[in-house]
């Protein structure tokens, strides 16, 4: 006869379902993100987002993220996306290179290192898996 472990804690519940529009949100309710300088190539691009869903354990994350144009580097989560406005040219080093606007639905790759030209603000709906 085997015994049942009952102490385990319950799984977290799923998300509420709900919708957005990302284009009606006001950039007032988008919060500053904190750019690192070391990131910045060229421009004065300013971030900004907000964070619509994240799990309990920090393992994904739903929101709408902003840049307004210029030229910065990053190293990528699992994401994928879709530009809501804008448009940047994405160069991933050792691979392709992206021509993103509205529509446009991308993925981007865990430790992908990137370099986004932003030529009109990009505006973008995310998901996020770490």
């Amino acid at each position: 006869m085997s015994t049942s472990d009952h102490s385990a804690p319950a799984p977290a519940p799923a998300p509420a379902s709900f919708a957005v529009s990302v284009p009606d949100v006001p950039d007032a309710e988008l919060e500053t993100e904190e750019l690192d300088p070391a990131q910045i190539v060229s421009g004065t691009p300013v971030v900004t987002g907000k964070v619509l869903w994240e799990a309990e354990d920090g393992s994904q994350v739903r929101g709408i993220w902003q840049i307004t144009p210029g030229v910065v580097t990053d190293t990528e989560a699992n994401e994928l996306f879709v530009v809501v406005s804008g448009r940047a040219t994405i160069e991933v080093e050792g691979g392709g290179t992206l021509e993103v606007g509205p529509g446009s639905a991308c993925v981007l790759r865990e430790g992908d290192k990137t370099t986004w030209t932003v030529h009109e603000t990009l505006r973008k709906a995310y998901h996020i898996s770490y």
